[in-house]
């Protein structure tokens, strides 16, 4: 629990408080802003192109520019729309991303056992907003929650296709959320903490979960992270060639501009809390300072490099894989990340128990390989057996031969 939280509250803690939600809401709308242009120059380094190079020195200030233009932009609400529901929809997208962002730690020193405990303004706090005991609970909630805004938009807009594009929504999330919930239940097996910055503390020196869980969680919640962001090639709720656009078609304006800004915002916050869980967070080597610059200065800089390595990543992604079709969306998602996190959670639940227990530890990890082999095998086998089979899959509807066919057409 945050220390400041811990004795009175009086004047200056609440001050305290007001002051980490500022700047944390600033920080993150700045951080945004530049990974809108960031994404976009990578993209364009990567399609040989230009990219934004106007506003401002290296056009760094185009994000702001565009943000400026929206909001002269008429805000048009539709006949049929639900229109209290029309409005808050965006609403529901965007908060639930500042929310998630609140509980994690940007800084404090970790190292030698410490638990990240700084000063401001005379009293003892963590370098994050909020630090509750159910931490990573909340983080799974606002996941959840968040969909509700795209549900929402394309139901309330009166319109078909933003329908579509929100029920697509809403089975995608259902199908990525139990993944990425099998792979941090691993992390809290792992690490038996719930807290954010109590999962940060057991990663330091360099024991990150993304070794100490063996890899494969953290694969699985960076696949199933960015089906949950609706980003590449995971966004077929925006599918422009099938849904004019998708969930926000009906959409203009500043209300337009609230989704771009929460998907990018769902973006850094999914970065931030994959370094939390994986990669320790702000912790890292200090080279033997000590002070504030230990305390501050260095566990951000490691922060904002993790960070930054997967919100490249993630422009990566949009840059170079093509989307994939919707039966290949469920398909990864139940018949492959599912059963693969499950899987690997009941190792590791299986190594936990036999090194409590002093079993022989080679032989647990065979005998739970194999039984993970065998169940994955009579899974494969049922799905097998419950898939139809047609008598003309291989011909054409006169019965001959599809290669005999395609030849002739040649011919």
């Amino acid at each position: 629990m945050d220390p400041l939280l811990s004795g009175n509250v009086d004047f200056m803690v609440v001050v305290v408080v007001l002051l980490k939600v500022l700047v944390a809401f600033a920080g993150l709308l700045v951080a945004v802003m530049l990974m809108v242009w960031f994404e976009r120059k990578a993209l364009a380094d990567m399609e040989n192109r230009i990219g934004p190079n106007r506003a401002g020195p290296f056009g760094i200030l185009q994000t702001l520019a565009d943000g400026v233009k929206l909001s002269f932009k008429e805000d048009l609400i539709p006949e049929k729309a639900d229109r209290v529901v029309f409005k808050l929809a965006p609403l529901l997208s965007v908060v639930p991303a500042f929310l998630t962002f609140a509980v994690v730690p940007i800084a404090g020193n970790f190292s030698g056992g410490n638990d990240g405990v700084v000063e401001i303004l005379g009293h003892k706090t963590f370098m994050q907003v909020a630090d509750p005991q159910m931490g990573i609970l909340l983080v799974l909630a606002m996941s959840s929650v968040a969909v509700y805004g795209i549900i929402l938009a394309g139901w309330s807009s009166g319109s078909k296709y933003p329908l579509l594009g929100s029920v697509r929504a809403s089975a995608q999330m259902v199908s990525y959320e139990a993944a990425l919930g099998l792979s941090v239940a691993t992390v809290l097996l792992v690490g038996g903490a719930l807290s954010t910055n109590a999962i940060v503390a057991g990663q330091s020196g360099l024991k990150w979960n993304i070794w100490v869980t063996g890899l494969v969680p953290f694969v699985v919640f960076v696949i199933a992270g960015t089906a949950e962001l609706n980003r590449p090639p995971f966004d077929l709720v925006e599918a422009e060639q099938e849904l004019v656009g998708g969930f926000h078609t009906e959409y203009s304006s500043m209300r337009f501009a609230m989704f771009f800004l929460a998907e990018f915002m769902n973006t850094v916050t999914m970065s931030a809390i994959i370094v939390t869980l994986f990669l320790g967070g702000p912790s890292g080597p200090s080279f033997g300072i000590t002070g504030w610059i230990s305390d501050y200065v260095l566990p951000f800089i490691w922060f904002f490099l993790k960070v930054l390595i997967f919100l490249f990543m993630f422009a990566f992604f949009r840059g170079t894989l093509p989307r994939l079709r919707y039966d290949q969306l469920m398909d990864l998602g139940w018949k492959f990340l599912i059963p693969l996190a499950l899987g690997w959670f009941l190792l590791i639940a299986a190594v936990r128990v036999g090194s409590d227990q002093g079993w022989n530890l080679p032989l647990t990890v065979a005998i739970s390989v194999a039984g993970l082999a065998l169940g994955a095998g009579l899974l494969k086998l049922s799905i097998n057996k419950s898939q139809p089979t047609s008598a003309l899959s291989e011909t054409d509807p006169t019965g001959a031969d599809s290669s005999a066919s395609t030849s002739g057409r040649g011919r």
